[in-house]
């Protein structure tokens, strides 16, 4: 098949573009760094070098794919986080609609079934909704739960105050993914021969945040880390002298607020998919390496 892939090599699309490789298909990765070509090339892949916000190249790359992944790269410095996942939906509608594409499969986010309320997450809904309207095509939207790389951002904090604090804590439950299983359910749905559109939640582990702060404080040599739930005005108060802008902490504390009232895993509890291999045992001990060499990778889910 001919496959193409944005994401570049970025935590899913660098092992899901390699899976793909190596079972012999034809992968084309868009990247809008010159500099990912050469390594991109390495992999087996072909590189497409342009911006998913220019509906004229991604049409071009997307003419003679037999299937897409489509994902919305992250952008903090974006005044209207919203804003910008519809920009990028309908530049991907157009796409699509201007290619001869038949199978699409969309990197969305658990609690993508609630209009608002969920931070970022508000903008993977509206995204579905515009990919939906497509017709005539299989399209699959695929929604993780936690990203584990997600605990990264807690890095810093640890080393500095010795504790973990969030809107969300406690004896609130994560549901949690790696990277490498969500790129393998995605690689299995770019290979169907279905139609229509469907859900298609992932997952890898379920802990609550007390239980995850007891793995990862094994794991980094503080047994009795804490992960403490802090308000909405402290919890903004950090983000900002962090260098967040103001949109971008608004939306990260809404997302965890609707983590913590447990509104954001509503239907994932109805559609429980099987779950990955990746456990939070195996992941804290890459997280104790990030936490020993003093640095933390953010992203958002």
């Amino acid at each position: 098949m001919k496959i193409v892939i944005t994401g570049s090599l970025g935590n899913i699309s660098r092992p899901l573009s390699q899976q793909l490789v190596n079972e012999g298909h034809t992968v084309t990765v868009v990247t809008s760094n010159q500099k990912r070509k050469t390594e991109i090339e390495t992999i087996g892949a072909i590189p497409a070098v342009g911006n998913v916000n220019d509906s004229d190249f991604l049409t071009n790359v997307f003419a003679e794919a037999d299937s897409v992944y489509c994902m919305t790269p992250p952008d903090f410095s974006q005044p209207d986080q919203h804003e910008y996942y519809r920009t990028i939906a309908h530049t991907y509608d157009e796409a699509i609609r201007n290619s001869d594409v038949e199978r699409v499969v969309y990197l969305s986010s658990y609690g993508a079934h609630l209009p608002s309320g969920t931070g970022f997450v508000t903008g993977s809904y509206v995204t579905e909704q515009i990919l939906n309207k497509i017709p005539d095509i299989a399209l699959t939207h695929v929604r993780p739960t936690y990203f584990y790389y997600n605990l990264k951002a807690f890095v810093n904090m640890i080393r500095s105050v010795g504790l973990i604090g969030a809107v969300y804590g406690g004896e609130d439950k994560l549901a949690l993914v790696h990277p490498r299983d969500i790129a393998s359910v995605v690689a299995e749905e770019l290979q169907k021969q279905n139609s229509g559109t469907s859900i298609r939640y992932i997952n890898s582990d379920e802990k609550t945040c007390n239980e995850i702060a007891e793995v990862l404080g094994r794991a980094i040599g503080i047994p009795d880390l804490k992960w403490v739930t802090i308000t909405k005005d402290q919890a903004l108060d950090g983000l900002r002298r962090g260098g967040v802008p103001e949109n971008a902490a608004q939306n990260l504390v809404e997302l965890g607020l609707a983590l913590h009232s447990g509104r954001l895993l509503e239907d994932y509890e109805q559609n429980k998919p099987t779950f990955g291999s990746v456990k939070l045992n195996e992941f804290a001990v890459e997280f104790a390496e990030i936490f020993q060499n003093n640095a933390a990778n953010i992203h958002v889910n």
